[in-house]
């Protein structure tokens, strides 16, 4: 591909994004500023007009298709599949060849609680029965369902599903939603992953973008093939030996690579040259996503696919699996997501986000606006130790999701989750919340732990709830007498290596997402080959000496051991009275245990805080910078300590894998308690 070329798919993406990635830095208005509560239509539609051709429907034995004038969509009766996406005189953008992945699906991955596998089963979700729902000029929604029943018990997932597609008038793309059902004759299972696929045309789609500084032509799925890619430590990551074309030879490319923060998951997807065509997958809303807003998904990769992820384990573990129990009566909408398709720089994919929620779904198991309540508060951090007068929080995560307790957002999969940030003042508002019972929770960079309301908050239909100044008292027992990090969920800021050069993805060199590369784990047995790390405070700087996850280190036998790091510290003298407080807090762990303990090095003596087994997140292994978030607090008596040097031990002593181990987010030791205003 000529440089020209290149440079022009940059700037047709930039152009493109632009709108939709500064909707996050506008201020949020209440529904009464923006109109939303009046449920009129508003549907993205206004650029639609007589000029524009009707939608038609054409129903057909084994398929139907969808006409707009713009685009042809065409999927399998009764099926559901996605079989043909016609479009700018390309006659089908969906791969078809059955040698490979192919087609536009939802699928799901489950088990039975019983079962050890850990995968579980896949299932396409095949529709059985088909509806038209709604037939008219403006609008066609059609319906795929399948209903379970006894006679499926272990064959299929023990769900009724209704998957929807909607094409409206005048709209260069179109919408997808699934209505999931698991009723009290239903057995128990688990959800480990669900979502919709899009398997492009392998001929026509090479350049995949995701963000401004993510985007790049790809290698090609033959790629992959054994004889042309090589298997790595696991099978989604291959070094690319004998490509198709030679600028990817000696490459790693893994899906894991371009995975996405929800919050930051608004737009991902493909562009094919000749004819040019953008093949877009915009989600507009996080509500039905699991996990929060730092919750991370896979986006688009190699096939070329493009992916919208509603449930999955990926950096968080079996506490992102949906668990439903034998009876349980559960109901989730996922979605709607819009695929779109563009041939130039035109559209406003901005209005998206301002039509959320859409009012187009004719299931009414979607509320309009009008049937949506708001939440709007001002938050403040009382921390004593840093300021005598309340801290404004800003651009603090702010969000209303299921009750439990503080932090319980970040496992929670079952219900619907509805997040914004603050203002300069701290003030936000939570716009579009579904009715229900909720609790309000608060993340505040700069500050560790989680904030949780303690008063719950029902919703309503039209409810505006104000919750006027809510004051976060962050964990804290004394001065800070040192510290490490920055308290922001992630281990971004600590030393990051180079990647081996056999194991490089280009994209990500001069890269400010350093970490998104092959093998950086066995970087530290290569950097610490006999000892381990040593942080020394007032001396030591974390950007460069401490490194940004603590792992195990692989013998010549191929066997591992756990690590141990020490920081050292010196105290001009000891306060008797009162205790000390080490907090760690974690950005990520793998089946690690961390084991602490002071001025007593010896393995055998006992720590003053064992974990045990913690986190199933894999951060390390796919790329991530953050899995979930652990907050703990280490008590430490005068006894322990002494005047002059003292070291602090953590010990990572899960041992039999190179990926387990565990990333710092942010350490304080901190002093006795004294008096402060």
């Amino acid at each position: 591909m000529v440089e020209t070329n290149y440079f022009f798919l940059r700037l047709w993406y930039w152009i493109i994004t632009f709108l939709i990635i500064r909707q996050s830095t506008l201020p949020h208005l209440s529904n009464a500023d923006t109109g939303n509560n009046t449920g009129t239509d508003n549907n993205n539609n206004n650029n639609t007009g007589s000029t524009m051709p009707n939608v038609k429907l054409l129903v057909e034995d084994k398929q139907v298709v969808i006409d707009n004038g713009i685009f042809q969509l065409t999927l399998s009766k009764p099926i559901g599949i996605v079989i043909g996406l016609r479009y700018n005189g390309i006659d089908n953008l969906i791969e078809t060849n059955k040698s490979l992945l192919h087609g536009g699906f939802w699928d799901l991955n489950w088990s039975e609680p019983n079962d050890s596998r850990i995968r579980g089963q896949f299932d396409k979700l095949t529709g059985t029965s088909f509806e038209v729902i709604v037939e008219t000029d403006e609008q066609v929604e059609l319906s795929f369902v399948r209903t379970w029943d006894v006679s499926q018990k272990g064959k299929i997932s023990p769900l009724n599903v209704d998957k929807r597609f909607v094409v409206l008038r005048g709209q260069s793309g179109f919408y997808s939603y699934g209505i999931f059902e698991h009723t009290k004759e239903m057995p128990a299972f688990y959800i480990f992953t669900t979502r919709i696929a899009f398997l492009l045309s392998v001929n026509k789609f090479h350049y995949m973008a995701m963000a401004d500084n993510r985007q790049r032509f790809m290698p090609s799925p033959y790629d992959r093939l054994p004889g042309r890619g090589e298997p790595l430590e696991y099978k989604e990551a291959v070094r690319i030996i004998n490509p198709v074309e030679k600028e990817f030879e000696g490459e790693v490319d893994d899906k894991y690579l371009y995975s996405c923060d929800d919050k930051d998951n608004k737009v991902h997807g493909w562009i094919s040259m000749d004819p040019g065509v953008g093949f877009w997958l915009i989600t507009p809303s996080n509500e039905f996503r699991t996990g929060g807003p730092f919750k991370q998904d896979l986006t688009s990769h190699v096939g070329p696919t493009t992916l919208a992820i509603f449930v999955t384990p990926h950096y968080g573990g079996t506490d992102l699996v949906v668990k439903l129990k034998e009876g349980e009566e559960w109901k989730k909408v996922y979605g709607p997501v819009f695929i779109y398709l563009n041939s130039d720089t035109k559209g406003d994919m901005n209005s998206e986000i301002q039509s959320w929620p859409y009012t187009f779904p004719a299931s009414k198991d979607f509320p309009k606006s009008f049937q949506r309540g708001l939440v709007k508060g001002r938050l403040l951090v009382k921390d004593a130790y840093m300021s005598d007068t309340n801290i404004i929080a800003k651009n603090a995560y702010v969000g209303l999701t299921a009750p439990g307790i503080a932090g319980s957002w970040q496992r929670e999969n079952k219900g619907y989750q509805f997040w914004t940030t603050t203002n300069e003042d701290g003030s936000f508002i939570i716009e579009n919340v579904r009715e229900g019972n909720y609790n309000l929770y608060a993340s505040v960079s700069g500050f560790i732990g989680d904030y949780r309301y303690d008063t719950a908050i029902n919703i309503t239909a039209g409810a505006v709830v104000e919750v006027h100044d809510l004051i976060y008292q962050p964990p804290r027992d004394g001065p800070t007498l040192w510290e490490i990090g920055i308290p922001d969920r992630s281990a971004a800021e600590f030393f990051i290596p180079n990647p081996n050069p056999l194991y490089v993805n280009k994209l990500y060199l001069n890269h400010t997402d350093k970490f998104r590369q092959y093998g950086l784990w066995e970087r530290y047995a290569e950097l610490y080959p006999d000892n381990d790390l040593v942080y020394t405070i007032g001396v030591s700087d974390y950007k460069k000496d401490w490194f940004f996850v603590q792992v195990t280190r692989k013998n010549e036998d191929k066997s591992y051991n756990g690590t141990t790091w020490q920081i050292r510290f010196k105290l001009e003298s000891v306060q008797e009275t009162g205790n000390y407080t080490l907090r760690l807090a974690l950005a990520s762990a793998h089946v690690a245990k961390l084991e602490v303990r002071i001025n007593e090095g010896d393995e055998e003596s006992m720590p003053l805080l064992s974990t045990g087994a913690i986190g199933r997140d894999n951060a390390i292994a796919r790329h991530g910078i953050h899995g979930l978030y652990w907050l703990f607090n280490v008590n430490i008596t005068a006894s322990m300590l002494m005047k002059g040097e003292n070291i602090v031990y953590l010990k990572q002593a899960g041992n039999d894998s190179p990926f387990k181990g565990i990333m710092y987010d942010y350490i304080r030791f901190e002093g006795p308690p004294i008096q402060v205003s």
